[in-house]
């Protein structure tokens, strides 16, 4: 058997090892190459996913109430006009916290000595007809339909208080939601207690109790004759007892039920654990106009 000459062996295994090395250099630097790679689409993937989560943050924030009101102490069951019977009080004191549109402003301070009157204005000059009623509010306006036909002495009242500047300007104190849903309005110091000095009685209420969505309808306590100068919207078909007589409906929402919904959806602060307390989305009437609606 002839073998091969030892130099000639030695340089083909130096070359064999020398393109051994050279591969796996070479594979190393592959190695490096692909790792390299791996990271800097994992950062270019965390570094969009932050921008997206910047992104959303920003706009959540945008949505955020540009400022809070502080409302004063709630009064107690028997002296509250409410939208409910009076075995279900008032919010109490708490101020509001949730989330607003971004089309809220700041509510102006409450008012602390609202005008007061001594006669019940004369339902007749509310002439049996259709008035627009225009609620210019801090979340937008407000737009509503009021039928001085089915209820005179209330639109009377109604257009009174709004020639007069009554709610000028005044909240919306009050939010239920779950089986009752209304949001009630009307008292410019913000307690539910406060009253335009006088009072009325009850028209047009519903035999049955059934208050649709987007009705409006007046706030008052135990005594059917307390009608003055709150009110409310009812955001969610609702059914209110009877007893005493109901609550006088006057009108309905014609634009603007939009916002009532942001203010409903934000939720109150369920002072009582009840669904019931102020709104969570602070919003206060700033100016009401009223226009009699051509036939």
């Amino acid at each position: 058997m002839a073998f091969p000459r030892l130099g000639r062996v030695t340089r083909e295994q130096e070359r064999a090892r020398a393109r051994r090395r050279h591969d796996k250099v070479q594979a190393a630097q592959q190695r490096k190459a692909e790792k390299r790679e791996r990271t800097r689409r994992l950062v270019a993937v965390i570094a969009t996913v932050a921008i997206v989560l910047a992104t959303v943050v920003g706009v959540a924030l945008s949505m955020r109430p540009r400022g809070d009101s502080t409302d004063a102490a709630g009064a107690t069951a028997a002296s509250t006009p409410a939208a409910t019977p009076s075995g279900i009080p008032p919010s109490g004191a708490a101020s509001p916290t949730g989330t607003a549109s971004g089309r809220c402003t700041t509510p102006p301070a409450l008012q602390t000595k609202p005008q007061q009157f001594t006669a019940v204005p004369d339902k007749a000059t509310a002439e049996g007809a259709t008035w627009v009623a225009t609620l210019r509010t801090s979340c937008g306006p407000v737009t509503l339909e009021l039928d001085g036909k089915a209820a005179p002495q209330t639109v009377a009242s109604f257009l009174h208080l709004a020639r007069e500047g009554y709610w000028a300007p005044s909240p919306c104190h009050r939010l239920t939601t779950g089986g009752l849903s209304v949001l009630q309005c009307g008292d410019p110091t913000g307690t539910g207690a406060s009253s335009p000095g006088y009072g009325f009685g009850i028209e047009n209420a519903p035999a049955d109790g059934a208050y649709p969505r987007g009705v409006i309808a007046m706030a008052r306590t135990q005594d059917p004759n307390s009608n003055g100068g709150q009110f409310f919207v009812v955001h969610q078909a609702s059914t209110l007892p009877t007893d005493g007589g109901g609550y006088s409906i006057f009108g309905k929402v014609t634009g603007g039920m939009d916002i009532v919904d942001q203010i409903a959806a934000a939720g109150s602060d369920d002072s009582n654990g009840q669904g019931d307390g102020r709104p969570k989305t602070p919003i206060s009437i700033l100016e009401v106009s009223v226009t009699k609606k051509k036939a």
